[in-house]
């Protein structure tokens, strides 16, 4: 067996256990929820073939699926803000109206990726939007504020003012506003798509929690995301859609990492990964002792044209900051880069570019894009120099660079003109990865190049950077994915509290050497 399935089949057992300790008692009896033979059609494409499924009080469900699989349409159908136009959907044995309005009455409550409030109004206001307790036409604001305390304990937001503003509170409190105004409409199915999408760890840990509280209340939950790690800690089941239509539904102790993934992209992991074998040239970049505190302390390494390096470690143990300081966007205190053999220095992103290297963030929204800019300016970002003549950048060669980049890495997009903002995130990504390309670097470091994209996108990108290697780049990738770096890598560095600590080539590495290192900083 080798090394990236050894690694998977490992992944797999943890996961299938985690899900097996983490079930749950479903309530027996009729469905909450049944879905029978959903059709939707819209001109030219058929979104919703025959989906069925059914859904039981206290159950979490996970829905999963590439993009365009076709679970927000079901997820609108079942809402009622689409109609059906085959099949039937049922709520405790009674039909469903049509309607979005039938749908909140019957109890079903959706909370999606762009919170549907209002920042100027009070968390009250919001709990009980165009429905505030009333008498004789006055709102009773006490009684008001005394409901909204109640929903809100359920959800852990005791320390939550209902007088204040909701603007004021932070964005994980808000989406737990959210979940709050579907406990106040004393909702029994809550649907959440992508609820960990904008939320850091503690944040998710928190949603977790109040997740598994109103599944213990007899609450019926269905939730969209693509972090299967997400699916296996809370899910009692999942169901996998693909070109709409449901492929596996099953309890997720039936469920392997593996399965899922497969059912997703209908093709095996051997092609779920490129990787290929290649022949690699010169060192183009070697780092000696690079120090940035307070937390990269010591790390040196090199990497040949033509390789994929993959950086291992824990959060915290600085693998982001090893790429920062490389490109220059953390300062260097000590030690010595070279770029093919000559000491270069790196004092910002500018002169990390100016030397052939660049860096694509973590944070593709907050870091890696304009969103509010079109694919063009994003992707001329890196490029305004060499697209300038005497002062002035060319628009003509800014939207010529910005076509080839598209076509290059098969941005789906209406134009070149398109808001990035308006894209899935694995064309934001292909957005940022041709900007980064544009400028024909020696060195490219790709910081969770695959975080928040679908299994579809992932592949892609999987494949450009087996194509950017073969093309003579020496690429670095970053990953919290263990079958990832596993799959992908030619050699694995892990870190360990700001220090490299091992290399691992590829035929040497799987999960429990790297697990082992990047948790004890040594080896078994």
């Amino acid at each position: 067996m080798n090394s990236e399935m050894s690694a998977q089949g490992s992944n797999d057992a943890a996961l299938a256990a985690a899900a097996r300790a983490g079930a749950t008692t479903v309530q027996e009896g009729p469905p909450l929820l049944r879905m029978t033979g959903i059709v939707k059609r819209f001109p030219g494409v058929v979104a919703l073939r025959g989906v069925s499924l059914e859904l039981r009080a206290g159950q979490v469900m996970a829905i999963v699926g590439e993009n365009g699989a076709g679970k927000s349409s079901l997820i609108k159908t079942l809402s009622g803000a689409y109609e059906p136009d085959e099949g039937t959907i049922e709520i405790e044995g009674e039909l469903l109206a049509r309607g979005t309005h039938a749908a909140i009455d019957a109890g079903v409550a959706v909370i999606y990726q762009e919170l549907s409030l209002v920042n100027d109004m009070t968390v009250a206001e919001n709990l009980f939007l165009g429905r505030m307790p009333a008498r004789h036409g006055m709102v009773l604001h006490g009684k008001a504020d005394e409901l909204a305390r109640e929903a809100l304990a359920q959800v852990g937001l005791e320390s939550v003012s209902p007088r204040m503003r909701l603007g004021d509170l932070p964005l994980n409190k808000r989406q737990l506003v959210e979940v709050a105004k579907a406990v106040a409409r004393d909702a029994r199915i809550l649907v959440m798509d992508e609820p960990t999408a904008a939320l850091q760890s503690g944040d998710i840990a928190n949603l977790y929690a109040v997740v598994r509280r109103l599944r213990a209340a007899g609450m019926g939950i269905i939730f969209i995301s693509h972090h299967l790690e997400e699916v296996f800690e809370l899910a009692d089941s999942a169901v996998v859609m693909r070109d709409g239509a449901t492929v596996g539904a099953r309890p997720m102790s039936d469920w392997t990492e593996t399965d899922l993934v497969q059912a997703m992209v209908a093709r095996t992991l051997d092609s779920f990964y490129p990787w290929e074998p290649r022949d690699y040239g010169e060192v183009v970049l070697e780092a000696r002792h690079l120090a940035s505190p307070p937390v990269l302390r010591d790390a040196s390494f090199s990497v040949r044209a033509g390789e994929i390096v993959g950086v291992a470690g824990i959060a915290g143990a600085g693998r982001t900051e090893l790429l920062k300081t490389i490109f220059g966007a953390l300062p260097l205190s000590s030690g010595e880069l070279l770029i093919r053999g000559k000491k270069v220095t790196v004092g910002s992103p500018t002169e990390g570019v100016r030397n052939g290297i660049v860096y694509t963030a973590e944070d593709r929204k907050l870091e890696g894009l304009v969103l509010e800019a079109s694919i063009e300016e994003n992707v001329a970002l890196s490029s305004l120099r060499a697209l300038a003549t005497a002062g002035f950048v060319s628009r003509a060669k800014k939207r010529e660079l910005a076509l080839q980049a598209s076509k290059r890495f098969a941005v789906r997009a209406s134009s070149v003109a398109q808001m990035t903002g308006d894209l899935s995130g694995g064309n934001q990504q292909k957005v940022i990865l041709g900007r980064a390309t544009a400028t024909q670097p020696k060195v490219i470091m790709l910081d969770e190049p695959t975080r928040g994209i679908d299994v579809g996108a992932k592949t892609e990108i999987y494949a450009h950077m087996v194509a950017m290697a073969r093309a003579g780049a020496a690429v670095i990738m970053v990953s919290s994915e263990l079958p990832e770096l596993l799959g992908m890598s030619d050699r694995v560095l892990v870190m360990y509290r700001g220090s490299i600590v091992t290399e691992i080539p590829r035929d040497k590495a799987d999960s429990e050497t790297v697990i082992q290192w990047a948790t004890t900083g040594v080896g078994a």
